[in-house]
């Protein structure tokens, strides 16, 4: 027999679905923020000030020092904030000192700290948080 006659006579395998019966396929995408934790409680997530790579003179600053400022960055930009954040109103009778997307202050040892890929992110409290400011780049940052 010919080749093309054998090919007609097999029969055509078919494969099994990969979709599982009774399970729900997943429409959520990982984005760098859903990788973040979420503050519970009165806590509050912020992302420290990251300097530019470069001096207003054109130098440029090596990853260690970069680092080393980030670490001891007294700025962040609020990123998160636990569902109990600013709650008290007998503590916080003017409401919320921040609210998520403000620059913020704190002090060089406040909160803990998460690495994170890139730097790393700090978990405050909410009575941690010193002033709000504008720019972040107006605050003289030295480690």
């Amino acid at each position: 027999m010919k080749t093309e006659t054998l090919l007609k006579l097999k029969p055509k395998i078919t494969l099994p679905k990969t979709d599982l019966v009774g399970v729900e396929k997943s429409k959520q995408i990982t984005t760098e923020s859903t990788k973040l934790p979420q503050p519970t409680g009165w806590r509050i997530l912020v992302l420290p000030f990251k300097m530019g790579e470069k001096t207003k003179g054109g130098i440029l600053m090596g990853q260690d020092t970069l680092e080393k400022q980030q670490v001891a960055s007294q700025c962040g930009n609020v990123l998160a904030m636990g569902p109990d954040c600013y709650r008290d109103k007998s503590r916080y009778k003017q409401g919320p000192w921040c609210k998520v997307g403000d620059w913020v202050m704190f002090a060089r040892y406040a909160g803990s700290r998460i690495k994170i890929e890139g730097g790393e992110v700090r978990l405050l409290n909410d009575d941690e948080i010193l002033a709000t400011i504008k720019n972040p780049e107006d605050i003289l940052h030295e480690y």
